[in-house]
């Protein structure tokens, strides 16, 4: 069993009731905008959806029974690099289990994995006793929730995989598996080629650079099959559509800030767009909980950081889209919605697991946490297999 720091500090989630009384009031109080006729989601989050789901968040859903089920995971804060970095850390009572880091995206929080932290770390109380086992470290990427809010520039994708190597040697780990979703997609990546020596393995969902071509080259789609550049092209038209929310949080995230602080409606419409939690006719993916989607939301709201985590988007960095080819073995989960190619995909990772599904979708942890979970296992036991064979 390894040997934490000292600098460890123990942590449980404890909200005040006042803040509780305060978004209340601010959601009873909110003030609705105007819709044009039968708009549903052709403008944005659709009118009468979001209505209920404010209603249910105000009337129905129960923070103070999700925060005693985060609790129920172990919690601390250290200080890295003069940022404060909350993460959730679930040993396992099996010898010889891996350790493994899990890093969330945008909009999500460590709460993402809290349902698969127990699996993961033991496997026999949950069905699966030939399953192999995990130490598992979840942080709250800095300025997200309780890691919260950054305090300086430069927050980019390097200097979080500096900042998750050097939690897992105070954790006492000096090998350990990375998986990530969305932004985690592009820190995990990351950590193996900082810290080569460090990682075992490289398990991804929601790969974003695996979708990202030189618009710019001469031939940007040069190597790619037919199929390819059709979904490429496919892809590229539905970004144009949803990608507002990433321009303005790449360049003005400081004025969208006042707003998402502000108003709790603000805050859920914004979050909402991208949690795809619309009208099934637009879109193939697995429909998120409710419950889940309020829990990000309120740990946002509560911290006053849903300004802060828009920052990644200019911090960035060179790395938010990419970076060098790394030579790790690495495993992609392709679920629905997802836009990842193994053709670009295999310009930056060494691929040897490529995935696809059909459920689930880019928060794969909310959407099929079952797929996300076997798919963790299975790369594990072949990386198992090939270092032992």
């Amino acid at each position: 069993m390894p040997n934490p720091s000292n600098d460890l500090k123990p942590f449980q989630i404890d909200i005040p009731q006042q803040e509780l009384d305060d978004l209340n009031r601010r959601l009873a109080d909110a003030r609705w905008p105007d819709e044009l006729p039968e708009a549903g989601w052709d403008y944005g989050v659709s009118l009468d959806y979001l209505r209920d789901l404010a209603d249910y968040w105000r009337k129905g859903y129960d923070w103070r029974k999700h925060e005693r089920k985060l609790n129920e995971l172990k919690q601390f804060i250290t200080e890295i690099d003069g940022q404060t970095v909350h993460f959730a850390h679930v040993q396992s009572d099996t010898p010889n289990a891996v350790p493994l880091l899990l890093t969330h995206g945008w909009p999500s929080t460590f709460a993402d994995y809290s349902e698969l932290a127990g699996p993961l770390a033991n496997p026999e109380a949950h069905g699966s006793p030939d399953a192999p086992a995990f130490h598992v470290v979840i942080p709250s990427l800095p300025g997200f929730g309780f890691s919260g809010p950054t305090k300086e520039r430069g927050w980019d994708i390097t200097r979080i995989a500096h900042a998750w190597t050097e939690l897992m040697r105070r954790l006492g780990y000096e090998r350990f598996m990375v998986h990530g979703g969305d932004t985690g997609s592009m820190v995990s990546p990351e950590i193996a080629r900082i810290a080569p020596d460090s990682v075992i393995g490289v398990h991804l969902n929601a790969s974003v650079s695996a979708s990202v071509v030189d618009w710019n080259a001469e031939n940007p789609t040069a190597g790619l099959s037919e199929e390819d550049v059709g979904r490429l092209y496919a892809s590229a038209a539905t970004w144009e559509e949803r990608s507002g929310y990433a321009t303005l949080q790449s360049t003005r995230p400081q004025t969208l800030a006042y707003a998402l602080t502000d108003s709790p409606l603000g805050l859920l419409a914004w979050n909402l767009e991208w949690f795809v939690d619309y009208d099934p006719t637009r879109t193939e993916q697995t429909h998120i909980d409710w419950d889940a989607i309020l829990t990000n939301i309120t740990i946002y709201w509560l911290t006053r950081t849903s300004g802060s985590a828009a920052r990644i988007y200019k911090e960035g960095g060179n790395a938010f889209y990419g970076g060098a080819r790394t030579e790790h073995p690495t495993a992609i989960a392709l679920f629905p919605g997802d836009t990842a190619l193994r053709s670009l995909a295999e310009q930056q990772h060494n691929i040897v697991r490529w995935t696809e599904y059909e459920r689930g979708g880019h928060f794969a942890a909310l959407q099929a946490p079952d797929l996300l979970l076997q798919d963790i296992r299975q790369f594990t036991r072949e990386l198992t297999y090939e270092s032992t064979s």
